[in-house]
């Protein structure tokens, strides 16, 4: 029991270091908002302002980044664009969308390689350059943080 020194009362046992290292881990489980707060999203995925595109699927989104659909239902080439392979944003977007690791993406690109059949997408080191990349290719497709500028591109709805 712990004596309050300015009332003389008892009170309940001191926490533990471990109680407090579990509360500790519970607030930045919450990361630390309110449950009423707005998360931004892990990733948005983007298109060159004038694709019509609003919306694709998830099955078709993998069918572009995979290269197995190689043109936009209006004829337009489709050129993916990936954002390096130990980002944060990448590994979101394999496991959501593509449903496989970043590892596995890339032993599926060393076999199209080894085979002669393709490349893989290229790939760039920030938000801000998949954004620009997008704006200058209008068959293009990436994807970017949640909270990234966009400019001009146009964020789709995947699902």
């Amino acid at each position: 029991m712990i004596r309050n020194p300015f009332h003389g009362q008892l009170h309940g046992p001191r926490p533990t270091r471990r109680s407090l290292l579990w509360s500790l881990f519970g607030l930045c489980a919450l990361g630390g908002r309110s449950a009423g707060a707005e998360a931004a999203p892990e990733f948005r995925v983007l298109i060159h302002p004038e694709n019509p595109t609003t919306s694709l699927s998830k099955d078709f989104v993998t069918d572009l980044f995979l290269k197995r659909v190689t043109r936009w239902r209006d004829g337009e080439a489709v050129h993916p664009v990936d954002q390096r392979a130990d980002s944060g944003v990448r590994k979101s977007f394999s496991d959501d969308v593509l449903r496989r690791s970043v590892s596995a993406v890339k032993r599926y690109w060393q076999q199209r390689i080894f085979s002669g059949r393709d490349l893989p997408p290229p790939e760039f080191d920030s938000d801000e350059a998949v954004v620009s990349y997008v704006l200058k290719h209008r068959g293009a497709i990436g994807y970017v943080s949640g909270r990234a500028k966009l400019d001009r591109a146009k964020s789709i709805l995947v699902q």
